[in-house]
C-alpha cells in the first residue's frame, strides 16, 4: 500500500524537548491501541528537536519543519538563535501548509513545542480539527495559540488555564507504565538524568560523586549527561579515572530505555520536568528533584515542590548542588530503605497512569465529530 493510498487519522505535531516529545509517542501507541495502524499516524516536528530521531525510533513517520525555538536569555548566542527563529517559522509554516493540505488528516494534535506552531496554523486555514495537549501548569504558546484557533484542550495538570480544558493527566510511553521494580539492595544504583539536552549542573554533581565514591564497590551510577554534556563528562572521566577505582560508573549520552533505569534505580536524581515527573509517579521510582531555574514561569520549581509535599521527592536546587548537597542527600535515603520503598509507593499515587487512554479518547472524538 502506497503512502498516497493511506488515509491519515492523526497528525502530531510539536517536540523540540522529552517533556513534549515522549507524551506524543504515548498518544500514538495508545491510538495503535485502540485500532489505528502505525501508518494512519503522522509526526510533524523540528529538524533540530529530540522528535527527528526518536519518533522514527518508535516506529512513526516524522515530517521535520526548519522550526527554533524562542530562547529567553539576552546573551548573543541567544539573539542569534531568535533571529534564526524568525527566518525559519515563515519558511516552516509554508512546509507545514504543504504537509497538512497533503496528509488531510482527520485531526492534528498539538502537544506543545514551536514546531507544533506552524502546524496549528496549518490546521487552522485547511480547516482541521485540532486537540491541544499542555503538559505544563502555565500553558505554552502554541498550545495558547491553538485553543483560540478553536483547539480542543487537554490538561495533565490540575489549574491549567486553558478554556474548557480536560484533565488527562501526563501519557507516558507504554514502556514506563509496564516498569516493574527489581532493586539490587546490596549495590544500590543512584540515576542522574540531565534530560536529552543535559544539564551542566547535574554533571558536575555527577562527577563530584564520582571522586567522592570512587573507593566504594557498594554504589552504582548511571549517569545519561545529555548529548549536549555528553563529551565533556567523557573527557573529565577520562582524565579523573585511576586504575584502582572500584565504583561502578556508566556514563551515556542519551538513554532510549529509560524504563531499565526507573526499574532498577533506588533513586533517581534529574530535573523536574512535568513528563518526567509523571513518569516516575507511573514507575513508582523515589527521586531527587532539582528544578531548571529557567523553566518557564519557574514551573519546575511547583512540580517539584508538589512531588516533595506528598512525600515522593527530595528537592535540591542547582545552588546546593554546587555546594556539595547531593552526595549526603542521596546517603541519607540509602541509608533508609523503609522510607525509599514509602516514597516510591507515594510516587504511585500521584500519576495518571491511564491518561494516554484519556487523551487519544478526547482525540477520537474530536476526529469523529468532523465526520
Amino acid at each position: 500500500m502506497t503512502e498516497r493510498s493511506v488515509k491519515t487519522f492523526a497528525v502530531i505535531a510539536g517536540g523540540g524537548t522529552g517533556g513534549h516529545v515522549f507524551p506524543a509517542i504515548a498518544l500514538a501507541d495508545a491510538l495503535v491501541s485502540r485500532g489505528k495502524t502505525r501508518s494512519e499516524i503522522r509526526f510533524v516536528g523540528a529538524s533540530r528537536g529530540l522528535e527527528a530521531t526518536a519518533v522514527p525510533h518508535a516506529g512513526y513517520e516524522i515530517d521535520l519543519l526548519p522550526a527554533s525555538g524562542f530562547q529567553r536569555s539576552l546573551s548573543l548566542r541567544s539573539l542569534f538563535r531568535n533571529l534564526r527563529m524568525c527566518i525559519c517559522m515563515p519558511v516552516a509554516i509554508v512546509k507545514a501548509l504543504l504537509i497538512i493540505r497533503r496528509l488531510r488528516p482527520n485531526v492534528v494534535v498539538s502537544v506543545g513545542g514551536y514546531a507544533s506552531v506552524a502546524a496549528v496554523l496549518a490546521a487552522w486555514a485547511w480547516r482541521v480539527p485540532m486537540v491541544a495537549h499542555e503538559q505544563n501548569v502555565k500553558p505554552g504558546l502554541a498550545n495558547r495559540l491553538a485553543v483560540r484557533l478553536g483547539a480542543s484542550a487537554a490538561i495533565a495538570v490540575k489549574g491549567t488555564e486553558l478554556r474548557g480544558a480536560l484533565l488527562t493527566g501526563n501519557p507516558v510511553r507504554s514502556c514506563v507504565a509496564a516498569v516493574v521494580r527489581d532493586l539490587d539492595e546490596t549495590r544500590p544504583l543512584i540515576g542522574i538524568v540531565g534530560g536529552s539536552l543535559g544539564s551542566k549542573s547535574l554533571n558536575d554533581a555527577a562527577l563530584d560523586l564520582f571522586v567522592r565514591w570512587r573507593d566504594r564497590s557498594d554504589r552504582r551510577v548511571h549517569h545519561v549527561a545529555g548529548r549536549s554534556g555528553y563529551a565533556e563528562c567523557a573527557a573529565r572521566i577520562a582524565e579523573i579515572r585511576q586504575p584502582q577505582d572500584l565504583l561502578s560508573y556508566e556514563l551515556v549520552a542519551f538513554d532510549n530505555e529509560i524504563e531499565t533505569l526507573y526499574a532498577s534505580a533506588s533513586v533517581v536524581v534529574c530535573r523536574a520536568g512535568a513528563v518526567t515527573v509523571a513518569e516516575l509517579g507511573v514507575a513508582g521510582v523515589p527521586s531527587i528533584l532539582v528544578p531548571w531555574p529557567g523553566a518557564a514561569a519557574d514551573h519546575q520549581t511547583a512540580n517539584a515542590h508538589a512531588m516533595a509535599a506528598s512525600g515522593a521527592a527530595a528537592v535540591l536546587t542547582d545552588d546546593e548542588l554546587a555546594k556539595g548537597y547531593l552526595e549526603p542527600t542521596i546517603a541519607g535515603l540509602l541509608e533508609s530503605p523503609g522510607k525509599l520503598a514509602a516514597m516510591g509507593a507515594v510516587a504511585r499515587t500521584t500519576a495518571f497512569p491511564d491518561a494516554a487512554e484519556r487523551l487519544a479518547v478526547l482525540v477520537e472524538a474530536v476526529a469523529n465529530a468532523r465526520s
